[in-house]
């Protein structure tokens, strides 16, 4: 397989936002991982991540044939075979590491099975989400998964600031996931599922937390109006790209919320990253 098929099938040009969930899981948890623990478990995440997107388009392929022939299996540049032998191979690396973590850090069985459960999301996913009413949900509890093996892998626990962060981020997924299959529809079928983007918005307000965490929660608004408007214009693959951007923006706002100014910053600049790269390598 080619290294620009691997990229493509892996939507890599998304990883900066597994980035800044790994780091908004940190942050609201209270763990004092130090960094290297902490660039083992994205990492880790990254590698689930990539696994992801592969089997996704193996599991596809006989769709991706009929609405996306110039997909890399329907094309010809890489057989299913290959691409589910790589996906399972990342994913059973990335459960390793973070099982790996969990030894050397003596951090428990909990981030092993937090890791287990969020393969096992990925994978039911991925094999059941074309036509299945509660995919949404299920993409979005994939991202929470990512929340909560950060948080454990890293020696935290389950507080009630991470569980928060989760719902947010749930939400914003759920609200994402059902602009994404809305791409190869004529209309909106119902509107209602867009509201679940506001929720972040009323969960982690700005006031008092000074004026980075009001510049963020503009930009983060911002962000998502424009998405909207997109969505409206039927213009939905930009606008699904964006809201993956965005979710780097969602982890920055409760990330400056706890006084983390130095990986808010970073969240930031995943943000910035996954809209430069997705330039060149498309998000979906």
């Amino acid at each position: 397989m080619k290294l620009s098929v691997a990229l493509r099938l892996g939507r890599v040009s998304n990883l900066p936002t597994v980035t800044s969930n790994v780091l908004a899981a940190v942050a609201l948890s209270g763990s004092d991982a130090e960094w290297p623990a902490i660039a083992i478990v994205c990492v880790a995440m990254s590698l689930l991540y990539i696994a992801g997107m592969f089997l996704n388009d193996a599991f596809d392929r006989d769709i991706d044939a009929r609405e996306r022939p110039d997909r890399p299996i329907p094309s010809g540049q890489t057989s299913a075979i290959e691409v589910f032998a790589a996906g399972f191979t990342l994913l059973a690396f990335g459960v390793l590491t973070i099982a790996g973590l969990a030894v050397v850090t003596d951090a428990g069985w909990e981030p092993v099975v937090s890791v287990i459960v969020l393969a096992g999301l990925i994978v039911l996913y991925d094999m059941n989400h074309k036509g299945n009413r509660f995919s949404p949900f299920i993409m979005g509890l994939c991202r929470v998964g990512v929340y909560t093996t950060g948080a454990l892998a890293t020696g935290a626990s389950l507080c009630p600031a991470l569980l928060l962060g989760c719902g947010a981020l749930l939400a914003y997924l759920i609200g994402l996931t059902y602009v994404a299959r809305q791409e190869n529809l004529l209309k909106l079928t119902n509107v209602w599922p867009l509201a679940f983007l506001a929720i972040p918005f009323l969960l982690a307000p700005p006031q008092g937390h000074g004026p980075f965490a009001f510049a963020v929660y503009i930009l983060f608004l911002g962000w998502v109006l424009r998405a909207l408007k997109l969505v409206i214009t039927r213009q939905i693959k930009p606008a699904v790209i964006g809201l993956i951007a965005g979710i780097s923006l969602l982890d920055a706002l409760f990330i400056v919320r706890l006084d983390h100014p130095v990986m808010a910053a970073i969240a930031v600049g995943a943000f910035v990253l996954t809209t430069i790269f997705q330039r060149k390598i498309p998000g979906t």
